[in-house]
């Protein structure tokens, strides 16, 4: 993968600065060029060059770059006022946003939310909740879960490299579980029970925390019985059951949250990403008993739920609604899935095509009978395609994953031509191998 950043000039000086002189090492970027603005789901450097971005920011564009809508909604925020913390002064976007989330969670229990500022905050605080419930400490996660880079979040996130590795050591009480991969295995969804009870004792879990759909760890679809299953798990023992969709929320399956297509409720869930348009900003959603459980001050930070991002989540919520993304996120998967199968017919080193709505992939491996991941082509090919004017970005424990984030907003045209992109590189990588 690309990895070096462009030389730029500080403001008036004729100085060129290597940004690598300044900034650390585990901070780079895959694009090679700095981005002047962006429209929908297109990037423009600062050349006036055009990039078709379907990671949409790694996954926190669903309604595009700089949607007029939600531009209006924070200019006219910050005009106002850009901060006060919500527990010292109260403003109205704070509680506005709360019932909407509250509303739009699966299931006819109560809802409360609360907000933070990132995706591991909130899973973080989940985690409070749940134990502030249950008085417990022990928790369950997945294999190819991803949570966070927090001490918590990362012991909860199951991909050593670069997430763990020379971090530890980690949190304690923390046990894993096989998630359902239907391609690379044939687990028993009835056998997590007993592999729950070898590990620990049920009554000590305070949570199990699962992306309904996985993400960075490669775009996994659950079978039908899989949460359902949990719900059923979590019930028997007291658990707390913490759906994580950061990722898979806010319309990007099809439905608002993913487990709708499930139709499991759990007791939280978790949002950030695409919620709020592009600002920071984070969220838990849970069952009114659940929310209730820990005291007056223990939930807190001095930024969450920030005015600006709560204003622009408001804007993000009425874009969604008013343009009929959750539907358009279920056209752009049949447009994707479509191609994707087509070219799983051409080229044999697409292993397998999955994907739900508009969170799809396909896995490249080296050989469809032993399904040896094929690592070092999917860097070769996300390369080329970048070269070519298209962003894709990877996932998967063995990063040969190609998952597409594309914004929900994007041309049907561009979508088309950066599918054509992606072949094409794919193509042309094959045919220098032979």
């Amino acid at each position: 993968m690309s990895g070096r950043m462009p030389e730029f000039y500080f403001a008036g000086s004729d100085e060129k600065v290597d940004p690598e002189r300044y900034l650390p090492a585990a901070v780079r970027s895959f694009f090679p060029r700095f981005i002047d603005h962006g429209k929908g789901a297109i990037v423009f450097d600062e050349e006036g060059k055009e990039l078709i971005d379907l990671s949409g920011g790694w996954g926190c564009l669903a309604i595009g770059y700089s949607h007029p809508e939600v531009v209006e909604a924070v200019q006219k925020q910050a005009g106002k006022f850009f901060h006060t913390d919500f527990s010292a002064i109260p403003y109205k976007g704070y509680p506005a946003l709360a019932s909407k989330l509250a509303d739009l969670a699966p299931g006819d229990t109560p809802k409360k939310a609360v907000f933070f500022n990132s995706g591991a905050e909130a899973v973080e605080n989940a985690v409070k909740f749940a134990k502030a419930k249950t008085g417990r400490g022990a928790l369950v996660a997945f294999e190819n879960g991803f949570h966070g880079r927090t001490l918590l979040t990362m012991t909860l996130t199951h991909k050593a490299e670069p997430y763990k590795q020379g971090f530890g050591p980690f949190a304690p009480d923390v046990y894993r579980l096989p998630y359902p991969n239907t391609y690379r295995s044939d687990l028993e969804v009835g056998e997590l029970e007993r592999r729950l009870k070898a590990m620990v004792d049920p009554s000590d879990v305070a949570a199990v925390i699962v992306e309904p759909v996985i993400g960075e760890g490669g775009f996994l679809v659950p079978p039908d019985d899989f949460l359902p299953y949990l719900r059923d798990l979590a019930d028997k023992y007291g658990i707390q059951l913490i759906f994580d969709e950061i990722q898979s929320g806010v319309g990007r399956t099809g439905k608002f949250f993913a487990a709708e297509h499930f139709g499991v409720e759990a007791d939280l869930i978790t949002v950030a990403k695409s919620i709020a348009g592009g600002l920071p900003l984070s969220g838990v959603i849970g069952k009114s008993e659940v929310m209730d459980a820990p005291g007056p001050g223990s939930i807190g930070g001095t930024f969450i739920g920030n005015p600006l991002a709560v204003e622009s989540s408001l804007a993000t919520l009425k874009v969604i609604e008013e343009e009929g993304l959750i539907e358009r996120a279920r056209e752009i998967g049949e447009i994707v899935l479509s191609r994707f199968n087509e070219m799983q017919e051409r080229y044999d080193v697409i292993g397998d095509v999955r994907g739900l709505g508009a969170m799809d992939a396909l896995e490249l491996v080296e050989d469809r009978e032993t399904k040896e991941p094929a690592t070092d082509l999917t860097g070769e090919v996300v390369n080329r395609a970048l070269e070519k004017g298209v962003l894709l970005p990877t996932a998967g424990l063995y990063g040969n994953v190609i998952r597409l984030l594309t914004p929900l907003v994007i041309d049907f045209t561009n979508l088309r031509r950066g599918l054509d992109v992606l072949e094409e590189s794919l193509e042309e990588t094959l045919a220098e191998r032979d």
